[in-house]
This record gives C-alpha cells, structure tokens and sequence, in this order.
C-alpha cells in the first residue's frame, strides 16, 4: 500500500472550489527521478488555467495535484541518478507541459518527484521560499531571450512588468543581456516598484497607450497575452514573443511554451548567487500551507506583485 501525505488536489476541473485538501499517495521515483520532501512552492497562472481544463486534452489523471515549482530536500534517489544525493537542497519547475502528460502529484504536496535534468542545487544565498519562487517565471524569460537571439545592445519593451515573468526579464535584460534600454509596463501602483528593479522607463497602462509610446523597440516581450496591441512598439523587423496569449497573438508574434530544463537554471547559478537578478515575492507572501485557496484568490486577481509562494509546507 502506498504511503500518504497531505496535499492540495483536484478531481473534475473547474473554479476554485474543487481545490480539496486531504491524503494523496506520495509518488515513488522511477530511473532518473528523485522523491524531494517539499519546503516551499510557488504559483505561476498555468497551475489555474490549468485546473480550468486548458490542458484537458492531454492532461494527467484525476485526481491531480498543481504546482510547478518547489524547492525542497532530496529524500529518495532512483535508479541511474547521479548528481544529487539524499539531503541535497535543490529546486526546479517539476512540469514539462510540451513533451508529455504533466505529473499527477504537481508541488502543493508535501512530497513529489522530479527528474534530475530538471533539477539544480538552490543557490547558496537565497532561502527555501526564494527560490522556490523562480524556477518557472526565470526559465520562461531566459527562454524568451535565447528564442530570439537577444543581442547585446538592443532594446526591449517588457508588457507587465510587475509580474513574475516580468519582473525577473528586466533584472535578466540590465543584468545578464545586456540591454541598452528597458521600457516596462505596469499599473500606477507599481511604477515605483518596476523602476527599481532596473527599467529606465516605466509606462503606466492605465494612463497611455501602446500608440503613445513613441520609441521603437528591438524586443517585444509580452507576459500578459496583449500581443494583438503591443505589438506596434517594435520595430518593423523586432522579434515579439507573447506567452500568455494561447491562441490569439498577433501574426508576427510567437506563442511561447516552456521547456524546463536544470541546465539553464545552472547557466543563472552565478548571476543568482551575485545577487543579480534577485527573486521578486509577492509582499502577501508566503502563505502557509492551510491557505492555498487565499493564495490562488490572489493568484487569479491577478494584481500580485511578483510571485506566490507556499511555506512552510508541513
């Protein structure tokens, strides 16, 4: 008989109210895979739109658990693996969404599993809850920047600055890409907010257009699925990658699917640990384990400043 652990999961899919918490099965890990007693994790929108049935049509079985990133402890080796061993502190986006089913058992559980190739060791200087907050967002805006080839020097217009795609892509744009300028949208709450984490202009959507921007961008980076208006701020021949419009992005723009991957978080490690970029959490943050439905709420107001994070998880 399998052993038990609590955890947050669902059995149709739905509004907030089939989240149900109580006993699920902890996963055992097959060649390649590791069991991780989980610390802390975050919320990304693909763990609700998610649950709403986006990917019902090659989804994992019911009941299922959300959640793609955690940090946590390595308890349990499987076969073939060999970089990590049991009491290693490690995180990672467990969720491959583009090549197969997602995992049953996501991160708003006590324990799951995960591959060795979509694990790193945490950094040394950020806490359980710090990165637990990255791994998603992170490797989503790293991704954006290889997609296109980002070149030292060009500038790059980021729609929604605040967010957690956002918010880490202008701290990648200034820290790592080398962008020669970072303009960034936001609400007006939150200009200050963005202009400190690295943009040289912040643009208040509340107050001015995408038309009224009067520079050209070599970059559109959309996190917000507004492709179909953003697009007009970059140049006739700019590269724009929207990753929150599923279907209906703008012709020149390309929809982005994530490809977790250990190997570019370990590309960041040095950038991390040099405390640039650094995680952006959603002051409300963390919510404690008993509190996941306050913390999707939030979630899906989508007025979160930076990420969502769990923890302690227990």
């Amino acid at each position: 008989m399998s052993k038990m652990q609590k955890a947050w999961f669902y059995n149709e899919y739905g509004p907030l109210d089939v989240l149900q918490f109580g006993d699920f099965p902890v996963p055992k890990p097959g060649p390649g895979q590791m069991l991780v007693k989980i610390r802390a994790a975050a919320l990304n929108p693909v763990d609700f739109k998610r649950r709403e049935g986006l990917f019902r049509n090659n989804d994992s079985d019911f009941p299922a658990v959300p959640g793609c990133d955690m940090c946590g402890v390595v308890e349990e080796v499987g076969e073939g693996v060999s970089k990590f061993k049991k009491g290693d502190e490690v995180y990672s986006d467990i969720q491959y969404f583009t090549s197969e089913k997602p995992k049953d058992c996501g991160t708003l559980a006590q324990y799951t599993v995960v591959e060795e190739d979509l694990t790193a060791i945490k950094p040394k200087n950020l806490s359980f809850e710090e990165a637990a907050s990255l791994p998603l967002s992170l490797l989503t805006a790293q991704q954006a920047f290889d997609d296109v080839n980002f070149q030292k020097g060009w500038s790059i217009f980021i729609v929604g600055g605040a967010g957690g795609v956002g918010s880490l892509a202008i701290q990648l744009a200034k820290h790592v890409y080398g962008a020669s300028r970072i303009v960034s949208t936001c609400s007006t709450g939150k200009v200050d907010f963005v202009k400190s984490l690295g943009a040289d202009l912040v643009v208040d959507y509340t107050r001015q257009s995408y038309e009224q921007v009067d520079e050209k961008f070599d970059f559109v980076f959309d996190t917000i699925g507004e492709s179909m208006k953003s697009y007009v701020v970059g140049k006739e021949e700019a590269p724009i990658i929207d990753i929150a419009a599923f279907y209906d992005h703008h012709p020149r723009a390309e929809y982005l699917s994530l490809v977790p991957s250990a190997a570019n978080l370990e590309r960041l490690q040095e950038y991390i640990e040099s405390g640039k970029p650094k995680p952006v959490i959603d002051p409300k943050s963390p919510y404690a384990f008993s509190e996941v439905l306050e913390a999707f709420k939030h979630q899906e107001s989508c007025r979160a400043r930076g990420k969502i994070v769990i923890s302690p998880i227990e």
